[in-house]
């Protein structure tokens, strides 16, 4: 197991696993269906899992056409891979800073740390026509065009940095990082269909908790940048 590879994509994964408009997203797709169906508790479970497979799907798709844009440069990369590496740390800085400082100065829709506030109507009105477990399947794809502004970031960085493997040498890490960004969606569809939460409590403690999650991610996505920039992972 390669210990560089594993420190770096676990710390963007989990920092990308904790954006807020990701779980806003997943909460809003349950209400859809719990609306549909309240009484078919099985319909969440089915519906949520399709959701969050799909929102899986769709993201190794996104990180095979990162990496592929990485390798056509391989060349470029090749003679200024110093440059990238920093580039790459440097971003997560910034990343990191921007959503530190959504923790301080909160603005909903902030740049490269949520949803832009145009999308959210859009969105809503694609998720109000989910009516079954195929159709929470279909739309999570078209969901993940979304949600790509503010997820993407880490996602970018854990790409350049696997791009040197090459896409088969990168996809197993892919498939790491993208359970590890999907495990809390699953945690919140369990905790709903089971009964321990309702899906507007779900959404409510997101909501009292969103600048945390901000501070969260900023710190782990500004530590990896600082990490890869001195050399420390």
């Amino acid at each position: 197991m390669d210990t560089y590879n594993l420190t770096r994509i676990t710390t963007l994964a989990l920092a990308d696993s904790v954006n807020p408009c990701a779980i806003a997203v997943l909460a809003m797709v349950l209400m859809a269906i719990l609306i549909q169906s309240p009484d078919k508790r099985k319909k969440v479970l089915y519906g949520g899992f399709a959701f969050v497979f799909a929102i899986y799907l769709g993201y190794l798709f996104y990180g095979i056409i990162i990496i592929q844009f990485f390798r056509t440069f391989a060349e470029f990369l090749r003679g200024n891979s110093a440059i990238i590496y920093n580039g790459l740390a440097i971003l997560a800085m910034v990343i990191g800073a921007l959503n530190i400082k959504d923790y301080f100065m909160y603005r909903p829709g902030g740049l490269a740390t949520e949803m832009p506030i145009w999308m959210r109507p859009k969105v809503k009105k694609i998720i109000g026509e989910i009516t079954s477990t195929k159709g929470a399947f279909v739309i999570g794809f078209l969901v993940t065009i979304f949600l790509l502004p503010c997820t993407i970031g880490p996602y970018i960085i854990a790409s350049g940095l696997l791009a040197e493997l090459g896409t088969i040498g990168a996809l197993p890490w892919l498939l790491y990082y993208n359970l590890v960004f999907v495990f809390p969606m699953l945690i919140i569809v369990g905790i709903i269909y089971f009964g321990f939460r309702k899906v507007d409590e779900v959404s409510g403690w997101k909501e009292r908790n969103i600048k945390r999650l901000h501070l969260i991610a900023g710190i782990l996505l500004f530590l990896v940048g600082v990490g890869l920039l001195v050399g420390w992972i």
